[in-house]
C-alpha cells in the first residue's frame, strides 16, 4: 500500500541573500531602492550618509527619511515578508504618492551594501528596531531557522526610519573611487522639468561624514537633477494621448533666429499610455562645439566657461534618453552606454539623416502599469520586453525621426552638410575635358607653335575625352542596372506574400501525390485516381500563379541594358503596376489610370518601370501605415500643345510643405518612414532614372496626398501624340 505524506516548502537560509544579490542590479540601485522606499513612507527628504570611523577601519552607510515610519505589525508582518505585494495593492501613499517599491523586494537591497543592518522606525511615539546580521542567512540551512530580535517602547522621537549599514574597509576604497557615479546616479533619478503631475516635494541630500580626510570633517551637499542643458541646438517636445493624437513643439537653436514650430500629431493608439517627451539635440562637430561655449555653457560646480574636451566630455556623462515614472528614472534606460532606441544603429545606416545616441539628451514620461502595460522587470534592470515596450520605442522613435527630418533639411539649406549629387551629373564632370583643353591651347597659343601642331594636340586630347566618356557611358549603364536590381529588392515583399500560397500548395500537397500515385501502382483505384487528377489540376492553377508572378517582375530583373527604344507610356506604367496587384486587392487600394491612350516616348522602357515602381511602392505603404479612408492611386496622362506629361497622385498623408520646397525628398538616404521601414533611396532611384531620359520628376503641393509631375525636360521633348 502506497503511503501519502505532504510536506511543506521551506525558503534556504540564504534566501533573503539571493534576492538582494540576484534581483538588486548593483550597488548604486541598491541606494536607489532604498531612497524610493523613504519616497513611498511620504518622506519631504532622505538623507544619505557615508560616514568613516576615526581610525577609518569601517564604513557606516545610513538612510534617514521623515516619513510616516512603521508600526510593530508593519515590520513583522509586512517588511519581513520577502517579495509582499502590499505596495502594489495600496498603490498609493497616505498622502498620494504613487507607490515606487511595488515589487517587495527594494527593502532587501541593503545586504549587497555591507554585512549587517540596524533598522529604527518610529510611528506616532512607538519605535521599532531590528538587527540583521547577514552572515546568520549563509549558515542557516532554512530560511525559519534564523532568528531575528526585535525590539518595541516608546518614545519622544518624530516619525521615519533609518536605515544603519555596516561596511567594511574596502568598501571605503571602492566607495571613495565611485563616489562620483553615485552622485550622478541621484542626479538623474529625478528629471528636471518633470510634468506637473509628476513634480513633488521631495529632496535627496548626500552627507560624506569624515570621507574625505583633506576635505574636513562633513561636507553636506543636496542633489539637484542635471538641467537639461539650455544650450542645445534642437529640441522636440510635447504631449502624446494614448489615442495617438497630441502637439509637439520643434525649436532650433543653432539657426540665426530660433525657429519654433508646432506639429500636431496623429499617429493611432500608443498601446503604450500617454507620453510626455523632452528631446534634445547636439550637433558634435567642432564649429558646433564651439557655438555652445559661445552662448554661455558653463560647468554647474565652478561656474566657468568649458572647453572643447570639457564640453564633450559633459555631453558624453549626460547623454541619453530616460524613460521616467511617478518622478523617478527606471535604469538603465538613459544610460549613456544602454542605447535602447537603437539610435547608433540607426545613424550608421543613415548617417547623415539619424542622430546618434550620444547627440540626444532627454527623458520620456510614461503612465503607470495599469494604465500603460509598461513593466518593470523584478531586477530592477527596465522595462519587460512586452507589446507596450516596443511600441514605446517606437512612438519615441517616430518623434525623433520628426526632429531628424527637420534638422537634416535645415543642415542642407544653412550648407552644414553635404550636398545631394545626382551619380549622372558628376560621372559626365569626370572627364570633361573642354577647359583644360581651352587652357593648353591659351598657353600654347602664347608660347608661338604652329597652328597645325596645336590642332594637333586638340585632337589627342579630345581623343582621350571620347575614350574616357565610352567608360562613363558604361559606367552609367552599369548604375542604371544597379538600380533597377535594387527596385526589384525594394518590392521583395510582393513576391513573398503572393508566392508563399502556392509554395505552401506545393510543400504540403507533393507528399500527397507521392502516396496516391504509390497507391495506384499497387492497386487500381477511381478513387485513387480522381485524387490525383485533383492535386495535379492544383499543381496546375498554382504554377499558373508564379507564372504570372514573374512575368511581371521580369521587366524589371533585366540583367543587362537594352537599347532606346520608342514605347507607348501608358503601357509601361500598366505593367509597372501590375507587380502590386496583389497588393491593392490585399489591402483595398483603388488604382486608376486616365488620359491620353496613344502617348510614346523614345528611352529606356526600364527606367520607366523604376520610376513608377519606386512611386507605387511608396504610395502602398503610406496608404496601408497610415490606415487611410480612402486609399486610392491615380495617374494622368496629359496631352497639351504637342507636349505631355503624368500627374501621380494618392490619398495618403502628403508631403509636408518645406521638405517639397527644399527637393530634400529626392536626396539619397533621406526617408520620413518609422524606423526599419525605408532606405531614402526610392525617390532618389526615380529621380535619377528620369533624368538619365531627360525627363524631370518633381512634387508638387497637395492637401489630398503625394503627388509628383513627370515630364521632359526643355529641348528633351522625344514624346510623339
Amino acid at each position: 500500500m502506497n503511503q501519502i505524506e505532504t510536506y511543506k516548502i521551506r525558503p534556504a537560509g540564504r534566501h533573503l541573500i539571493t534576492i538582494g544579490e540576484d534581483l538588486i542590479q548593483d550597488k548604486y540601485a541598491a541606494i536607489l531602492e532604498l531612497v524610493k522606499n523613504s519616497y513611498d513612507a511620504d518622506s519631504p527628504d532622505v538623507e544619505i550618509r557615508f560616514k568613516v570611523n576615526e581610525d577609518r577601519e569601517k564604513l557606516i552607510i545610513s538612510i534617514k527619511d521623515h516619513g510616516h515610519g512603521m508600526t510593530f505589525s508593519n515590520v513583522t508582518e509586512k517588511w519581513m515578508v520577502p517579495s509582499t505585494n502590499d505596495k502594489a495593492l495600496r498603490k498609493k501613499s497616505p498622502k498620494g504618492r504613487i507607490m515606487q517599491g511595488r515589487k517587495g523586494i527594494g527593502r532587501y537591497a541593503a545586504n549587497i551594501l555591507g554585512k549587517s543592518l540596524l533598522l529604527e522606525t518610529v510611528h506616532q511615539g512607538n519605535k521599532t528596531t531590528l538587527f540583521i546580521e547577514w552572515e546568520e542567512f549563509e549558515k542557516a540551512t532554512f530560511l525559519d531557522e534564523v532568528e531575528i530580535l526585535i525590539d518595541k517602547y516608546a518614545c519622544k522621537e518624530e516619525d521615519g526610519t533609518t536605515l544603519t549599514i555596516e561596511a567594511s574597509k574596502e568598501d571605503i576604497v571602492e566607495w571613495y573611487e565611485e563616489m562620483d557615479k553615485l552622485r550622478f546616479e541621484l542626479k538623474k533619478l529625478i528629471p528636471p522639468d518633470a510634468p506637473l503631475e509628476e513634480k513633488s516635494d521631495f529632496s535627496i541630500h548626500l552627507v560624506l561624514d569624515n570621507f574625505y580626510l583633506e576635505q574636513g570633517k562633513e561636507i553636506p551637499e543636496e542633489i539637484k537633477p542635471y538641467p537639461i542643458l539650455e544650450f542645445y541646438d534642437y529640441k522636440i517636445s510635447g504631449t502624446i494621448l494614448s489615442n495617438g493624437q497630441g502637439k509637439i513643439q520643434y525649436v532650433n537653436q543653432k539657426a540665426r533666429n530660433t525657429l519654433v514650430e508646432d506639429i500636431e500629431i496623429d499617429i493611432g493608439p500608443t498601446h503604450c499610455g500617454k507620453l510626455v517627451l523632452d528631446i534634445r539635440v547636439y550637433d558634435r562637430d567642432k564649429e558646433s562645439i564651439e557655438q555652445l561655449i559661445a552662448r554661455g555653457l558653463k560647468d554647474d560646480k565652478t561656474g566657468q566657461y568649458l572647453k572643447n574636451l570639457e564640453t564633450r566630455q559633459l555631453l558624453n556623462s549626460l547623454n541619453g534618453v530616460g524613460v521616467y515614472r511617478n518622478g523617478f528614472r527606471i535604469r538603465p534606460l538613459g544610460d549613456a552606454d544602454f542605447d535602447w532606441l537603437r539610435l547608433n544603429e540607426q545613424r550608421v545606416q543613415n548617417p547623415s539623416l539619424k542622430i546618434g545616441s550620444n547627440q540626444a539628451i532627454g527623458y520620456v514620461h510614461i503612465e503607470s502599469e495599469e494604465k500603460s502595460g509598461l513593466e518593470e522587470t523584478s531586477a530592477r534592470d527596465g522595462l519587460k520586453d512586452n507589446k507596450a515596450y516596443k511600441q514605446l520605442k517606437l512612438v519615441t522613435c517616430e518623434i525623433i525621426a520628426k526632429l531628424e527630418e527637420k534638422r537634416f533639411l535645415y543642415r542642407r539649406n544653412a550648407g552644414l552638410s553635404k550636398p545631394n549629387k545626382v551619380v549622372e551629373k558628376e560621372l559626365e564632370k569626370l572627364y570633361d575635358y573642354s577647359n583644360l583643353q581651352k587652357s593648353v591651347s591659351s598657353i600654347l597659343k602664347k608660347s608661338g607653335l604652329h597652328d597645325s601642331t596645336m590642332d594637333e594636340i586638340s585632337r589627342i586630347i579630345e581623343k582621350e575625352q571620347n575614350d574616357k566618356n565610352a567608360i562613363v557611358e558604361d559606367i552609367k549603364t552599369t548604375v542604371a542596372i544597379y538600380q533597377g536590381q535594387a527596385t526589384l529588392g525594394r518590392i521583395i515583399n510582393v513576391i513573398l506574400h503572393e508566392g508563399r500560397r502556392p509554395l505552401n500548395y506545393f510543400t504540403n500537397q507533393t507528399p500527397n501525390l507521392d502516396f496516391y500515385v504509390r497507391k495506384i501502382r499497387e492497386s487500381f483505384s477511381e478513387e485513387a485516381l480522381q485524387k490525383i487528377v485533383n492535386l495535379t489540376s492544383g499543381f496546375n492553377d498554382n504554377s499558373a500563379i508564379f507564372v504570372n508572378l514573374f512575368n511581371r517582375l521580369d521587366p524589371l530583373a533585366a540583367k543587362k541594358r537594352a537599347n532606346r527604344i520608342e514605347f507607348n507610356l501608358k503601357q509601361a506604367v500598366l505593367t509597372a503596376s501590375a507587380v502590386f496587384e496583389h497588393e491593392f486587392k490585399t489591402n483595398a487600394i483603388d488604382i486608376q489610370l486616365s488620359g491620353s491612350e496613344n502617348t510614346t516616348f523614345n528611352g529606356w522602357k526600364q527606367d520607366f518601370y523604376t520610376i513608377f515602381t519606386n512611386l507605387i511602392d511608396n504610395s502602398v505603404f503610406w496608404l496601408i501605415h497610415t490606415k487611410s479612408q480612402i486609399k486610392k492611386i491615380e495617374i494622368i496622362f496629359h496631352e497639351e500643345e504637342g507636349s505631355w506629361y503624368i500627374d501621380y497622385r494618392d490619398s495618403g498623408p502628403g508631403i509636408e510643405p518645406d521638405l517639397l520646397e527644399s527637393g530634400v525628398i529626392f536626396d539619397p538616404e533621406f526617408t520620413t518612414k518609422p524606423q526599419g521601414t525605408g532606405t531614402g533611396l526610392g525617390l532618389a532611384i526615380a529621380g535619377e532614372a528620369a533624368q538619365r531620359n531627360g525627363l524631370e520628376l518633381i512634387a508638387l503641393h497637395n492637401t489630398e496626398g503625394a503627388n509628383f509631375r513627370l515630364y521632359p525636360q526643355k529641348g528633351e521633348q522625344d514624346g510623339k501624340l
